[in-house]
């Protein structure tokens, strides 16, 4: 859409460079910033609880697993793993608006994203 800017925010380099290079390359050629401390993270979205891992059963590994098999993405075991991401969403003050956190094994709910995005124009 025009008028919006990307960035991406990476949590850690040093564990998997060459993917993450692969990544930027081919699907997200937009800047990344690395996230120290987590900041921007724990902002958005705040702490993870380990007790939600308890919800990754086999139904789920598999759901994901399928979700991914369309995809030329390959899936990325490397790293600490507790942490996801998400999108978060500013208006042109650099206010957050809207923030969508990844679940495990769920697409992105592009209808809202776009709705979101669309939302902004509309205010602008």
């Amino acid at each position: 859409m025009k008028g919006f800017k990307m960035f991406g925010v990476v949590k850690e380099i040093g564990v998997d460079d060459e993917g993450l290079s692969v990544f930027h390359r081919d699907h997200f050629t937009y800047p990344l910033y690395k996230d120290d401390g987590l900041v921007f993270y724990n902002d958005f979205f705040g702490k993870r609880s380990i007790l939600k891992l308890s919800s990754l059963n086999p139904f789920m590994l598999y759901r994901m697993t399928t979700r991914l098999g369309g995809k030329i993405l390959e899936g990325n075991v490397t790293g600490e793993g507790l942490v996801q991401g998400g999108i978060v969403i500013f208006d042109q003050n650099g206010k957050a608006r809207y923030a969508y956190e990844e679940e495990t094994g769920k697409e992105l709910v592009m209808d809202d994203i776009i709705q979101s995005l669309k939302n902004l124009q509309i205010e602008g």
